[in-house]
């Protein structure tokens, strides 16, 4: 077998020229070059998130290359778990893509290791499997939007002067000193690794790096008392940075963190340095997350610390207190720290909404301004996007293809993806535009410990959702459906999709099922546990929409499930 071509860097294909048999397949090749673009370790196909990968191995991704240029339009790719395994006659309706991923029975980590050694699989890390992320920005206002919560519950709606501490720089992660100061705060961010800060200034995300813990909160004191905004990276362990934070007569007013909590073989333990780690996960791996977990447990323990001390403290999707649980951490206590969702993002899932996105496969950033301009013209009755769009387009750089990120809920997407492929028709866009969502959406993920926690009507492990969301999505005819496992081993199930809007008919109709189906089923969802503002949605008499979602029969506790359960007349 020949050694196949590493590539230490890949840049997404612009412009209008097609090396594929259509822009559904071009589309596609491009969302997966744009993830390769982003990527933090391009030459190990690693996206972002420590491991999470767009192949499972060179011969696998110059395969996927291979096959979405040969695509016939009747065509389907199928890839398991990284790896293409066939191509399907399917129908011109059908599918470019479909792939499951990380999807393992009885999975924990151990398990997974074993079969990723063997070749078997790799982890799908949400949107870097699918082929969907759009860097740093990706999650982005979902770190604005959790902030908007807590200022409108504890600060007047506003976080200018205040102060936010956390951790983790990566490809996730260091979007937050950007959501922070685009509120006007100011956030304190550290990381173990100076590279992955670096980067993050040179992206835009982050201002500056302090030489040390007491000049970064020197400086964020002098920039929160003159009601200037700023990001600060500190190099550290979060743990032991934490730690010290609370040794001092000083505290923040927000603590949280996005360090890999959901993938410990990536989280740096405490006394480490990076090259350290790195030659100690290779030699040691059983040794490596023991010494993760410990510092995991500390870094937990020192967030419900700043919680006990007055500070608005909360998991931020990193599976900390899930972990900490398995290392032997007592569950009550480490579940005192609550999740961002249940605590603050929920009633917008209630919605449809969630981190949905798109990405210009043109090239071309006058299309993604274009797209805003448009935005704040259709959507200005919503000033949650309108805000949204107004601080992005000042604040948020652009990382490869252009892309934006906006959390519109159920109704307006549609209606959006339609008004873009008409854009697109009339010549206004100088390309297709490839519509996306984060796994984190209204619908589309099963998980106790981050989305589906604490459900009203006790569902948090019922997975049934994030595969009907897929079903539905096949049915919409969306051109890349992904179902996968991610975050802690065994701990979730949720689903990507990939659709194209490129000025056609077939688009529109493709659009209009897809954009309903996919976010309508997270108002169900939601409806169907007892959420009133999702019952009203469903209902048609939502805030945003006036579309309503039929619903055979509503979901109570009390139900008939035999004679036993009919109750006799009683005779006066």
């Amino acid at each position: 077998m020949t050694t196949p071509e590493i590539l230490y860097s890949v840049k997404a294909q612009r412009g209008p020229e097609l090396r594929c048999k259509g822009w559904r397949q071009e589309s596609i090749l491009r969302m997966l070059e744009n993830n390769m673009e982003n990527a933090e370790k391009p030459e190990e196909l690693v996206i972002y998130g420590g491991i999470g990968k767009a192949a499972r191995n060179w011969e696998s991704y110059h395969a996927i290359v291979k096959s979405l240029k040969e695509l016939e339009d009747d065509e389907t790719l199928v890839v398991q778990s990284g790896m293409p395994v066939a191509i399907f006659k399917t129908h011109k309706y059908a599918p470019t893509v479909v792939m499951a991923t990380t999807n393992i029975m009885k999975a924990d980590w151990p398990t997974f290791y074993d079969l990723q050694d063997k070749n078997l699989t790799i982890y799908a890390n949400y949107t870097a499997a699918p082929w969907e992320y759009i860097g740093t920005q990706g999650v982005i206002q979902g770190t604005f939007e959790t902030l908007s919560a807590i200022a409108r519950l504890h600060y007047n709606d506003s976080l200018v002067g205040k102060i936010l501490l956390t951790a983790g720089a990566g490809g996730m992660g260091g979007n937050q000193t950007r959501a922070m100061t685009m509120h006007g705060g100011v956030a304190i961010l550290c990381d173990s690794n100076i590279e992955i800060i670096q980067r993050r200034i040179d992206k835009g995300f982050i201002d500056e790096v302090a030489g040390s813990l007491d000049e970064a909160i020197a400086k964020a004191k002098e920039y929160a008392a003159a009601g200037k905004p700023l990001g600060i990276a500190v190099v550290g362990n979060a743990a032991d940075i934490f730690e010290e934070v609370l040794e001092k007569v000083w505290l923040p007013d927000i603590s949280t963190s996005m360090t890999p909590g959901h993938d410990p073989i990536s989280y740096l333990p405490a006394g480490y340095t990076v090259k350290e780690a790195e030659e100690l996960r290779d030699s040691n791996r059983e040794l490596y997350l023991e010494k993760a977990r410990e510092t995991m447990v500390r870094e937990l323990k020192a967030l419900i610390k700043f919680m006990d001390l007055g500070v608005h403290s909360f998991e931020y999707g990193t599976s900390h207190r899930k972990e900490c649980i398995d290392a032997g951490m007592n569950e009550k206590e480490a579940k005192r720290l609550p999740g961002f969702v249940a605590e603050y993002i929920r009633p917008l899932f209630c919605e449809g909404r969630g981190p949905f996105r798109w990405v210009c496969l043109s090239g071309e950033a006058d299309d993604l301004r274009k797209i805003d301009d448009m935005i704040l013209e259709k959507f200005s009755d919503d000033h949650l996007v309108t805000r949204w769009i107004k601080l992005a387009k000042e604040h948020i750089p652009i990382e490869a293809l252009p892309a934006r990120i906006c959390y519109m809920g159920f109704g307006q997407r549609k209606a959006f993806a339609l008004e873009v492929n008409d854009m697109i028709r009339r010549g206004e866009l100088a390309g297709p535009v490839a519509f996306s969502r984060d796994n984190l959406d209204s619908g589309s993920i099963v998980n106790p410990t981050f989305e589906s926690e604490n459900m009203k009507d006790g569902s948090d492990l019922i997975s049934d959702w994030p595969m009907l969301n897929g079903l539905l999505n096949a049915v919409g005819m969306c051109d890349l459906i992904a179902i996968q496992a991610n975050y802690s081993m065994g701990e979730a199930v949720h689903t990507g999709v990939t659709m194209v809007a490129d000025g056609t008919a077939e688009s529109d109709m493709r659009l209009e099922v897809a954009m309903t189906v996919d976010s309508g089923i997270g108002v169900v969802r939601h409806a169907q546990a007892g959420y009133e503002i999702a019952q009203d949605v469903a209902n048609g008499k939502g805030k945003l929409t006036e579309e309503s979602i039929k619903i055979p029969l509503w979901w109570t506790r009390e139900a008939t499930f035999g004679p036993k359960d009919v109750k006799k007349e009683v005779k006066a």
